[in-house]
């Protein structure tokens, strides 16, 4: 394997400049800042790793390690398992919406660029980001770690720029924020797989709170 074009290409497929639309999703982050519970940097430090902690660690890395798993075998049956256990254990309609809408965005981008497995997955029900992302990963030959420590990356620099625009915080005081929470990448990694198929799951109430009643948020910058 060429190393150094697996790290352009995981570079690339974690881009904020990915055209699939996260930008506009927070995840409940504006909905809590509305309700006043993220006012400073600490607080969002709190709501952004306990997030990682208890449900991308629990429930999205192992998941999408298994979807990488099962790419690398082509095994189809598993695919689809993992992909709409991932869809059910969203706990609002617009979570839910979230990953479906950019599944569905990374899956016309990887057909665009000539990975011909993502072509059925456009319009497919349970085509969860974990889904299309790991069949890149495979498609690219990027190392299982590497793309699982990147779809963590992706996911908290996301938040943080919720942050820095919510909050607001400065953009140092972002980076800083970035800085700290990514250091507790590689534990989280260890801890998401060494989790069995049954104790995948992760619920986290204040995220199913904040969320909902996003929902009807009457003014709103984020799509979730």
């Amino acid at each position: 394997m060429n190393t150094e074009l697996d790290l352009v290409r995981l570079m690339q497929l974690v881009s904020p400049g990915l055209p699939i639309g996260m930008y506009s999703y927070s995840q409940g982050f504006e909905m809590a800042v509305e309700d006043g519970w993220l006012c400073d940097g600490d607080a969002a430090a709190q709501w952004i790793g306990g997030l990682m902690e208890h449900c991308l660690s629990c429930l999205d890395i192992p998941v999408a390690a298994r979807l990488f798993d099962a790419w690398a075998l082509n095994d189809l049956e598993t695919v689809h398992y993992w992909s709409q256990l991932l869809i059910a254990s969203r706990e609002t309609h617009e979570l839910r919406m979230e990953d479906l809408q950019t599944g569905q965005s990374l899956a016309r981008l990887l057909r665009d660029m000539e990975v011909e497995q993502a072509a059925q997955w456009i319009k497919h029900p349970s085509a969860s980001l974990a889904t299309l992302y790991s069949l890149a990963a495979i498609h690219w030959q990027i190392d299982k770690q590497n793309a699982l420590s990147g779809y963590l990356w992706s996911w908290l620099e996301n938040q943080v720029l919720c942050a820095v625009k919510l909050v607001p915080l400065g953009q140092v005081a972002g980076q800083r924020l970035l800085f700290r929470l990514a250091g507790q990448i590689p534990a989280l990694l260890n801890q998401a797989l060494a989790l069995t198929d049954d104790e995948i799951g992760g619920s986290v109430f204040g995220l199913a709170l904040a969320s909902s009643r996003h929902e009807v948020q009457y003014s709103r910058l984020f799509r979730s």
